[in-house]
C-alpha cells in the first residue's frame, strides 16, 4: 500500500519520497521459479515485471513481460526454464529517500515504467510511473 493514499491535507509534490509512493506489498520470486509461474503471476495479476531476490531477500534481478515474450519467440518451453535463465541480473534500483523529481527524471531517461525499491539492497518495494501520478495529485489535493 502506498503511504500517499492516507494524505488529508495537501504539501509540496516535489518534496514526496519514494518510501511515500511505493508499492511495499511486492510480489517477488526466486532464481529457481519456472517461467511459467512468472507468466502466469504476471498475466492474473496485471503486473509488467516480476522482482527476483536470493534467499536474504537481496534483489538480484528482474523478469520483466519482455524477457517472457522473447523466450517465447526463441521457441522455449516456459516450464523448463527458470528465472535466472532469463532475468535481468543486476537491475536498476532505487531507495526510499529519493524524491519524485529524482525518480520521474530517472523513469524519463531511462524510459523505464516501474523500478524496483531497495534498502541496503533488498527489496523493500516497487515504483511504477502511475505511483508517481498518484503521489502527485494526492499532495496537490487534485482529489482528495
Amino acid at each position: 500500500m502506498r503511504q500517499t493514499e492516507f494524505f488529508l491535507k495537501a504539501c509540496d509534490p516535489r518534496t514526496l519520497t519514494v518510501g511515500q509512493m511505493m508499492q511495499d506489498a511486492v510480489t517477488r520470486c526466486t532464481p529457481h521459479t519456472d517461467a511459467a509461474t512468472i507468466a502466469y503471476l504476471m498475466t492474473h495479476r496485471n503486473y509488467g515485471s516480476l522482482p527476483v531476490v536470493d534467499e536474504e531477500g537481496m534483489l538480484i534481478g528482474i523478469v520483466t513481460d519482455y524477457d517472457l515474450l522473447q523466450a517465447m519467440i526463441d521457441g522455449r518451453d516456459l516450464r523448463k526454464i527458470t528465472a535466472a535463465e532469463i532475468m535481468s541480473k543486476n537491475p536498476l534500483a532505487v531507495t526510499e529517500d529519493q524524491t519524485l523529481v529524482q525518480v520521474a527524471d530517472l523513469f524519463q531517461d531511462r524510459y523505464i515504467t516501474r523500478v524496483p525499491v531497495v534498502k541496503e539492497g533488498k527489496l523493500v518495494g516497487i515504483l511504477a510511473r502511475r505511483d508517481l501520478l498518484f503521489g502527485y495529485l494526492r499532495a496537490s489535493q487534485y482529489w482528495a
